[in-house]
């Protein structure tokens, strides 16, 4: 839901509204509906619109609130925000609209920085104090909701987007070396308050911020869930974790139904989105939208799994849409997809998710979809050789990097190369503080509150918001995720992984979802590169831009055009996409 931007001055001056307008038509997918920008003080604040609750303009932003002496702008829905707004008016306050954001309003006048602890849901917000001339600054629990961070001379400005901040111009876009290394060895993914660029920065997840009017700040960690059992928890027998989770979900799904627009379910054919869509059906919906994409097979590899989305839409009576993507489609839609991207995003799914979006986005404005649960439930490969592992760092890091940072300085130029392995202190910093029991929890912490916020959550926000559609993930409740981190990690790596999630699905959807091979959106084109996909990457790093910044050694580039399907990383993704994709976006970012 929607986009924001604005202008901080420290020095005394005003606002720029040129450079707040330009932020707010970058933004404009992301809020097709409406648009408003304003200046008061010291702040600038633009915002563009998708209506989804209170679909009135009394709930226009940026909003303020005169009495108060309160503006604010933000992006995101506020699950409980009725319930919030009983409290308030029990409190005395008035409300002058009928949706979430003037509530957030209330909440910081009430309770300060503790307000974002009652919030359940996914935003982004700044609010600026008339009388003190303090802005406040949050981002949820996961970071579903983006918020990019970028010093000016005398100043500071904020988007929704990284390239909404770049296309203002004043901001440093020298390459940043630790997060250049992090992107090689994370599968592009750039932990906060990192980004590509030295001069822009991102709040991080789970984070408040306020800003003195000299610009000075603190921040406050307000959510970091203990991955430990606790004492009640040796009682519990497998049937008693699988009742709570249930419910959980029940009540998760239901949470992200609230809308004044009918809401729909990306339906991959995965447990995952099928449980969504069974949990809704059992819940009385009726009239549902379910949408699933595929793609041509490639290199012996199918593109689709249109068998298992079609198996739960006759089972749950969906209304379904299928969209399958000819390779000519394909090539199309690359630049867009590439466009979209706040940083650079290697997995295949983008391409995915931005034509499903694309799709989706003619029919409805709201979607449920089932990204996090593999993070949170133990999905993955590479947490079962952890078990009882007495060396989770290095471990982890040779299942899960792409290479090792001795690799690395064989691919770079030099001058691009950091002093030492940055993303191995990365790990040895999350995986080895306390408040995890074991291996498997540890690194379950590492996923759902770090990795999982750069590449799934970026993505399914990045491509859905590009077409003016809003993504929530119930998968991401934090209560949901608050019970997740208590369940035994043994109780999740069953049954290849899941274990307890695929026990819960068999009490709502049939078991030849649950029991395939695992699957994901697959885009065999993109890892098996070759004919126009080569040309195109091939361009791109011998391009005069490639070659001015020189990112990657000369003899690399060549031996990955020789032969793509010869250089795939561990967790199954095209080293040469990695780099051209890169290379591209940053030329994207330079256009």
């Amino acid at each position: 839901m929607c986009g924001i931007c604005g202008e901080v001055r420290f020095d005394g001056a005003s606002p720029s509204v040129a450079a707040v307008s330009i932020m707010a038509d970058v933004l404009a997918p992301r809020g097709p509906d409406s648009a408003g920008v304003m200046v008061r003080g010291n702040v600038g604040l633009g915002h563009r619109r998708l209506r989804i609750l209170d679909l009135s303009d009394k709930s226009q932003q940026p909003m303020v609130d005169p009495d108060l002496g309160l503006s604010l702008v933000f992006n995101g829905c506020i699950y409980n925000f009725r319930e919030l707004r009983a409290e308030l008016q029990a409190k005395g306050y008035r409300f002058f609209s009928d949706g979430d954001t003037e509530v957030i309003l209330k909440a910081w006048h009430a309770w300060g920085t503790d307000c974002v602890s009652r919030f359940h849901g996914m935003f982004a917000f700044a609010i600026h104090e008339r009388d003190t001339g303090r802005v406040v600054m949050a981002r949820d629990r996961f970071g579903i909701k983006p918020l990019y961070l970028a010093e000016v001379s005398g100043g500071l400005r904020f988007a929704s987007s990284l390239p909404a901040l770049v296309k203002t111009g004043g901001v440093d876009t020298a390459i940043d070396v630790t997060a250049l290394h992090h992107y090689m060895t994370f599968h592009a993914v750039v932990p906060p308050p990192r980004t590509i660029y030295k001069g822009v920065r991102k709040l991080p997840p789970a984070t408040i911020r306020v800003y003195q009017p000299d610009g000075s700040f603190e921040d406050k960690r307000y959510w970091d869930p203990a991955y430990t059992r606790h004492a009640e928890d040796a009682r519990m027998s497998r049937e008693d974790w699988q009742e709570q989770l249930l419910d959980a979900l029940r009540l998760a799904v239901k949470r992200r139904m609230i809308a004044d627009v009918p809401v729909g379910v990306l339906l991959s054919g995965g447990v995952d989105s099928s449980l969504i869509v069974g949990l809704l059906a059992e819940a009385g919906q009726t009239g549902l939208m379910s949408f699933s994409v595929g793609f041509e097979e490639a290199n012996g590899e199918k593109g689709d799994e249109f068998v298992y989305s079609d198996l739960i839409a006759k089972r749950f009576g969906t209304d379904h849409h299928k969209i399958f993507v000819p390779s000519a489609d394909l090539m199309g839609a690359l630049p867009g997809t590439i466009a979209a991207m706040s940083e650079p995003m290697v997995s295949y799914d983008n391409v995915g998710f931005y034509l499903l979006s694309k799709e989706v986005s003619k029919h409805i404005k709201v979607v449920q979809s089932g990204q996090g649960a593999d993070e949170v439930f133990g999905g993955y490969h590479w947490y079962p050789p952890l078990v009882g592992s007495t060396d989770v760092v290095g471990d982890y890091g040779r299942a899960f990097r792409d290479r090792s940072h001795g690799t690395l300085t064989t691919q770079l130029q030099d001058r691009w190369i950091a002093d030492r392995d940055v993303s191995g202190d990365l790990l040895r910093e999350h995986l080895l503080r306390s408040g995890a029991d074991t291996p498997v929890d540890q690194a379950l912490r590492l996923d759902s509150n770090v990795m999982l916020v750069d590449d799934p959550v970026k993505r399914v926000d990045n491509m859905t918001m590009a077409w003016g559609l809003e993504a929530r993930v119930p998968f991401l409740d934090h209560e949901l995720v608050e019970l997740a981190a208590r369940i035994p990690p043994e109780e999740k790596l069953r049954d290849g992984g899941k274990g307890i999630v695929k026990d819960v699905a068999r009490k709502v959807i049939p078991s030849e979802v649950i029991d395939r091979k695992k699957g994901y959106f697959p885009v065999p084109q993109l890892k098996y590169i070759a004919g126009p996909y080569l040309d195109m990457l091939r361009d791109a790093l011998s391009s005069q831009a490639a070659r001015e910044r020189g990112l990657f050694r000369e003899d690399y580039i060549d031996r990955l055009v020789a032969d793509p399907a010869s250089h795939i990383t561990p967790l199954q993704g095209s080293e040469l996409w990695q780099i051209g994709l890169l290379e591209m976006w940053l030329q994207a970012q330079e256009n």
